[in-house]
């Protein structure tokens, strides 16, 4: 089975780390990819207690690109929420994404000082993990995603407890907000927890701004330890 490795990594600023964060990056990308897009985005993008994990998405027949080769999480029949979804490759990260949490907690993270999130596909990835996969997480956060209208996460939801953070470019073409907004309603008529906040003027793309609000979020989620 393919790894997730390499993991780039985002050291915290403090000598130990009491809390971890897995950012998942969007199809096509790698670990390192979105690292270097964040760290553009914001020089110093770090925190004082918290180690950043960017793994790499294994290389796997991508559908919507005619079966070639591309980093993706999982495979799609179409880049649209209504179509079914690919349920044997999303199952088959499952195994390798709860090894990569396994690894935080054996490392002495708790679960609930471990948020995962992702941009486009990588959110995807992310709500899958939260709500169905990994019960107990301290959050979930996407940017720029969608779950499918018959997605596994409505169906067979395991926590609602886990608060969520969706932002969407009010301008995307590729994941429409509208997209993003029908998922988020529909996890918060589970009894999900959460935001979704509009990026005014953003195509299928990470801001500043947006990256600004993740870091804050994600330190009133898990804050320092005294």
């Amino acid at each position: 089975m393919p790894s997730l490795r390499p993991v780039h990594i985002i050291k915290q600023l403090n000598n130990t780390h009491t809390a971890s964060v897995i950012f998942l990056h969007g199809s096509g990308d790698t670990g390192q990819g979105v690292l270097e897009w964040v760290k553009f985005l914001i020089k110093g993008f770090a925190l004082p207690h918290v180690k950043f994990l960017f793994p790499t998405a294994p290389l796997r027949p991508y559908i919507p690109m005619d079966g070639a080769l591309s980093n993706v999480w999982f495979n799609r029949y179409d880049i649209t929420p209504e179509v079914p979804e690919h349920t044997e490759t999303i199952e088959d990260i499952k195994i390798q994404i709860k090894s990569l949490i396994s690894e935080e907690v054996d490392a002495g993270i708790p679960l609930d000082k471990i948020i995962v999130g992702g941009f486009s596909m990588g959110g995807a990835l992310a709500l899958h993990t939260g709500y169905r996969f990994v019960p107990g997480l301290a959050g979930v956060f996407t940017l720029s995603s969608f779950l499918n209208d018959e997605s596994a996460v409505y169906k067979n939801i395991q926590s609602t407890e886990t608060p969520l953070l969706m932002c969407h470019g009010d301008k995307d073409t590729l994941v429409p907000m509208s997209w993003g907004e029908s998922t988020f309603n529909q996890l918060s008529n589970l009894g999900v927890k959460g935001e979704f906040i509009p990026i005014k003027n953003t195509l299928h793309e990470l801001k500043r701004n947006e990256l600004e609000k993740l870091l804050q979020w994600i330190t009133n989620i898990i804050p320092p330890t005294s």
